[in-house]
């Protein structure tokens, strides 16, 4: 759980009055209320960066992901992953994964 900090937050008077009117816990109001924004503002700070952007994003997008990987330097995968280390598992519902089955 998060740690709690006190603050001291000026409101005009028929603000507390309509809040208190509606909410018994004001603070829990309030920190509601902080939450909405803070999240509304993070989703309009992802939809103008969609839309605007980065230059090298944009440079990416529209080479499209063929031609990126093809760009990308030869590797050697065989030595990335040994196929022979693993062992052959199946999803059988009910029981998870089990090994060796077909």
């Amino acid at each position: 759980m998060a740690g709690v900090e006190r603050v001291t937050v000026t409101l005009p008077d028929d603000l507390v009055r309509d809040i208190d009117r509606r909410e018994k816990n004001r603070s829990k109001f309030v920190a509601d209320a902080v939450r909405r924004e803070l999240d509304r503002r993070r989703r309009a700070d992802l939809s103008r960066s969609l839309h605007n952007p980065h230059p090298e994003s944009a440079e990416l997008a529209e080479q499209g992901l063929d031609e990126w990987t093809r760009a990308l330097p030869d590797e050697n995968t065989e030595a990335l992953v040994d196929s022979s280390a693993g062992k052959p598992v199946q999803w059988v519902p009910g029981e998870g994964w089990v090994e060796g089955r077909e």
